[in-house]
């Protein structure tokens, strides 16, 4: 367990710079699609706002399961770490089931609408990411499903499977979000600034969150006073 919560830490870590990698790299793409404005304009004006509209339930069924309830599924199983009370044991677990459950449901919406209105030619890395993404979800909702029971031998291997699968799941999420974000500016030709940002800030906040669970005991300790 040790050892599989330091590299999560380092993955929300690395995640953090990243985050402002894309920040940065959104404002450049930014001028340049203000460049390539007027090139586009025939082809914006005949996007339907049907279309328009229905792009963006899609981005937000997807941010609400990828990047919101499956990093806050994460969030609160991780509760359940130094928790010794069974009916608070048990809860926890319900909460994060739902929260998953929920997630898969909106992303399985969210896939449905793409296939049925949209050009899936899987020539761009948002679509081939989101394809990747709905497999490992799935296949994450199976190996939820047949768990070993505790106290089994094959229940590390599980755990640690299940683990990394929820993992990449949030992480490849909120990146496909970022693509996806500039897929909507490519083809809209619009202000992709405040998304970005707001969602950056959200992602900022939920690493803060993480890395607070990791060392709040720590924390805590550091204003006790021991008998010598």
């Amino acid at each position: 367990m040790g050892v599989q919560q330091q590299l999560g830490a380092f993955l929300f870590q690395v995640s953090i710079a990243f985050v402002m990698f894309l920040i940065v790299s959104a404002s450049e793409e930014h001028k340049k699609a203000k460049g390539r404005h007027s090139s586009r304009k025939d082809h914006n004006t005949k996007m339907s706002p049907r279309l328009q509209f229905e792009i963006t339930l899609h981005g937000l069924l997807l941010w609400a399961s990828m990047a919101f309830l499956m990093p806050a599924g994460i969030l609160v199983i991780r509760l359940s770490n130094r928790e010794g009370n069974r009916r608070r044991l048990r809860i926890i677990f319900y909460v994060h089931a739902v929260l998953q459950k929920l997630a898969v449901l909106l992303a399985t919406a969210g896939a449905i609408m793409s296939i049925k209105n949209f050009n899936n030619s899987f020539n761009n890395s948002h679509q081939r990411l989101g394809v990747a993404l709905y497999g490992i979800m799935w296949l994450q909702v199976l190996v939820g499903i047949f768990r070993p029971q505790r106290g089994s031998k094959r229940r590390s291997v599980w755990f640690f499977a299940h683990w990394i699968m929820g993992t990449a799941v949030s992480l490849l999420g909120v990146l496909n979000v970022f693509i996806g974000l500039q897929a909507y500016q490519e083809k809209t030709s619009k202000s992709i600034t405040t998304w970005n940002i707001l969602f950056s800030v959200q992602i900022c906040l939920i690493v803060i969150f993480y890395l607070l669970q990791e060392k709040w005991v720590y924390i805590q300790n550091q204003g006790a006073v021991y008998d010598n």
